[in-house]
Formats: structure tokens, sequence, C-alpha cells
């Protein structure tokens, strides 16, 4: 075999076990925060992708690490199941329809609004650390409208860019909800997992999605995810670390709705 060969075999090898291993980060990341798709994408797009093949690819790897997170939370009885119906049926319904938004969206007003809500987080996460912290209130309020509709319109952007919507997903239900980040976080693996499989079923109906690069990250994605929802059930300063974390991927998000969204939205 000749050299040039044997060097760029190394070189592909290189390139997948990297996809495992940002894909390993991304799922640890998304399961105790939010916006592991800041490398995810990049990631897919060195692989080879454009940013549409990329945005719908990266749908695989959710899927598998948010159902991995989400059951083995339910294993360690940390998933609250009382509310669940209030809580999924507006994401499912929302995931499906983002998925479907129609390219005439004013994608650029969303997100400028959507950014400064994740300033508004920031703030919040940083200022008042016990809301996030401290177990939240004995019976949170889900069943009310504004409530309904708030987990309706986070997921339906979940399900047309996913970008910061665990973070937002979060914030929804600490703040919103009034949950506490402990039992906040399972509920928000959830979500995620339920918006996201119809917007991944929509996204293989076009043919937009590369299934062996996303089973490719995914590999890594399902690994850390179960990693991660390990230690948010067994660390006591669990909730102190995801605080500190969001307090880092917040700005990320940030950047990533302001920037990375645009070159997704319009690159072909």
């Amino acid at each position: 075999m000749p050299d040039g060969e044997v060097i760029q075999i190394l070189i592909q090898t290189a390139v997948y076990v990297c996809a495992v291993l940002v894909g390993f980060v991304a799922g640890f990341v998304n399961t105790l925060a939010g916006n592991g798709s800041v490398i995810t994408l990049p990631m897919l797009m060195v692989l080879g992708l454009n940013a549409h093949e990329a945005n719908a690819t990266n749908r695989v790897g959710v899927v598998l690490s948010s159902f991995t997170g989400t059951a083995t939370f339910r294993r360690a009885g940390a998933l609250e199941t009382k509310h669940l119906g209030w809580i999924l049926v507006p994401s499912v319904l929302g995931g499906l329809a983002g998925a479907q938004l129609p390219d005439h969206l004013d994608k650029r007003a969303m997100e400028i609004v959507l950014a400064g809500a994740m300033v508004v987080m920031l703030i919040l996460v940083v200022a008042k650390p016990n809301r996030w912290i401290k177990g939240g209130t004995a019976e949170p309020n889900v069943r009310r409208f504004r409530t309904v509709l708030l987990l309706f319109a986070v997921s339906a952007y979940g399900g047309f860019i996913q970008a910061g919507v665990g973070v937002l997903l979060l914030a929804t239900l600490v703040l919103g909800c009034g949950y506490g980040l402990a039992r906040a976080n399972p509920l928000k693996v959830a979500i995620v997992f339920m918006l996201t499989v119809p917007a991944l079923a929509v996204y293989c109906w076009a043919g937009q999605v590369n299934l062996a690069y996303g089973l490719l990250m995914a590999s890594g994605q399902v690994t850390g995810a179960w990693l991660a929802a390990r230690f948010a059930t067994r660390h006591p300063q669990a909730n102190v670390w995801v605080r500190r974390l969001l307090i880092v991927v917040i700005p990320l998000a940030i950047v990533k709705i302001l920037f990375l969204n645009d070159l997704v939205l319009t690159a072909g």
C-alpha cells in the first residue's frame, strides 16, 4: 500500500476517534446542563456534512443519549412521573411542529429574542444560586396555560434548531414550574428525548440524516450521558457542579444561537 494511502487512512481513523470523544463530552454536558451540540455540529461538518445535514444528523446522538440518560435517571428513582404527561405532551407536539417550521419564519428575530433570554438566565444563575440549587417547591405548577405554552414554544425551537434547548428547558422547569435543579434535570433529559424523536423522523423522511455518522457520534454520546446521569444521582454536590456548568455553557449557547445557528440555517 502506498505511503499516501496509509497516511490518509491514519488521518481518517484519527478523525473518527475524535468524533467519538467529542460525542462523549457532548453527551455528558447535555445530560447535566445542555448545549453539547456546540461541539457536535462542527465535528459533523469536519466529517464532511453540510450544515443542513449536520443539523439533522445531530439528532441521532441526541435521541440515543437522552434515552440512555432518561433510563439511567429512572432506574435511580430520580425521574418524577407525577406530572410527566402535562410536560411531555406539549413537548412532543412542539418538537414535531418545530421540525416543520416554514422557511419564511423570521429566524434572526427569534435568535435575538432567545439570546436575550439566555443573558437574563445567566444573570439569574449567577445572582440567585439558591433558586437553582435548592429543591424548589413541594408541588411544582405545570398545569398553568402559560407553562404549557412555554414548554411547547421551547420544544418547537428544539425541533427546529436544538441549539441551547436543554438550557432553555432547565430554565422553564426551574423558574417557570418551580422544580429544583436535581428534579428538573431528569425531566429535561426526558423532554429532549421526546421532542427530538418526531423531529428526527421528519429529518429522516426528508433524507437529510447521515445515519453512519450519527451512530458514530452517538457511540460516545451514549456513554457520556450514562456517566453524567450516574454522577447527577450519586454525587452529593451534583447541583453545585451543574450550576457551575451552566455558567460555562450559557455564554456558549448565546454565541451559538447568534452565530453558528445562522451558519446552519443559511449554508447549503
